[in-house]
């Protein structure tokens, strides 16, 4: 029995989103936790959902949201809360994959160490603010 051309579609479809995620620069980071540490030896978590969403919490402890994208190669974020952001901060991602530790610049301008942790963390891992 042939497939019905509406259910052919949505299953080309089902498999381009599967393969586009699969294929992300980024999929590592899916239902794990990017750790940045700062020079104080605070640090903040960064969780990315396919789809485009994220949600963080900074080395304070603050809360925020917004959208992911990728651009070239880098990972931008556009924050939605606690404020919207007009503006996007984009990183470079790392060469070797986000499976190795890497070097980067957070939108304060320090130099961080940023590493893939497995699995959900929760909290601040570091010294107290």
């Amino acid at each position: 029995m042939a497939m019905r051309p509406i259910a052919a579609a949505l299953l080309t479809s089902a498999i381009g989103v599967a393969s586009a995620h699969a294929a992300s620069p980024v999929a590592a980071a899916f239902g794990n936790t990017i750790l940045s540490t700062y020079p104080d030896g605070r640090t903040g978590e960064l969780w990315l959902h396919p789809g485009g969403r994220y949600d963080a919490e900074g080395r304070k402890g603050d809360p925020s949201s917004g959208k992911w994208s990728l651009k070239g190669e880098k990972l931008c974020l556009k924050q939605s809360r606690p404020m919207p952001s007009f503006l996007s901060f984009c990183t470079p991602l790392p060469h070797k994959g986000m499976s190795a530790g890497w070097t980067a610049k957070a939108v304060t301008g320090e130099t961080i160490q940023v590493r893939l942790v497995h699995g959900r963390t929760k909290g601040r891992q570091g010294p107290a603010a």
